[in-house]
């Protein structure tokens, strides 16, 4: 059985290089043997890549800026992002996205760098990695402009409805499903039992949003496989089987 963990950023936590290499090594001891990495910044981009060369049959890269460190001087951090994707192998473009829960000093700027990275995805051909926060009208707006037959990806981490579910994947995106379908009160489990699994990908969001049984607690890649459980459980599938439909659906997004 393969897992593919489609969005993890394990290579923040733990810090310590000991730490974070048991961590690593107990998703690939659990069958999660395909990891994707997201970039936040460029002060993250050695970090990804660091890590993909130490892993680099499991460890993917992908690059981006976060729409949380969209600041004032978001062009420049755009200029640095996209010169290391210039000179590195990247899968996807991301995350990337509008975050309004924090703040929303910055949407018009947030906006600008969301058009900016999808249309190197474009020019690249590649897939981009949707971080969407308290700004779904906001994403499916950009996302209706900018469709084309180029346009795709995963809306990470989504918890909407299943009205939000349909008008994503008929935007040609994958579901990324992580930790919160197993929270009791989340209503995403609901959502998810509604949707095909050949829409579906896999995500923890390590160290972020750790499953049933591991809230409080840092979250890391090997827990994907209670993500899966919990899916699978929905569809009331076997678990191998859910893990071949969704690692093939993350080689269909990402071409690895």
């Amino acid at each position: 059985m393969i897992l593919t963990d489609t969005h993890t950023h394990q290579y923040y936590a733990p810090e310590d290089a000991a730490e974070r290499a048991q961590a690593i090594q107990r998703a690939f001891d659990n069958g999660i043997t395909r990891l994707f990495l997201p970039n936040v910044d460029s002060g993250t981009i050695p970090q990804v890549f660091d890590l993909a060369r130490q892993y680099p049959e499991q460890c993917f890269p992908m690059m981006g800026l976060h729409p949380c460190s969209v600041k004032d001087n978001y062009e420049e951090e755009l200029t640095i992002i996209k010169q290391a994707i210039d000179s590195n192998k990247i899968y996807a473009i991301g995350e990337i996205g509008i975050d309004l829960y924090w703040d929303k000093t910055h949407i018009e700027q947030q906006k600008s760098a969301f058009r900016t990275q999808i249309n190197w995805a474009k020019e690249l051909s590649l897939p981009i990695v949707i971080h969407c926060r308290e700004a779904f009208d906001e994403i499916l707006e950009i996302l209706e402009a900018e469709k084309d037959e180029q346009l795709r990806g995963i809306f990470h981490c989504f918890t909407g409805t299943i009205e939000q579910a349909q008008r994503v994947i008929d935007l040609n995106f994958y579901l990324g499903i992580g930790g919160v379908v197993t929270y009791k009160n989340s209503g995403l489990d609901k959502t998810v039992a509604q949707v095909d699994p050949k829409y579906l990908v896999l995500e923890t969001d390590a160290p972020y949003l750790p499953p049933v049984p591991y809230r409080g607690k840092p979250n890391e890649s090997s827990y994907l496989l209670h993500i899966a459980t919990k899916v699978a459980d929905l569809h009331q599938m076997d678990i191998v089987k859910l893990a071949k439909i969704t690692t093939e659906n993350s080689k269909s997004i990402f071409g690895i």
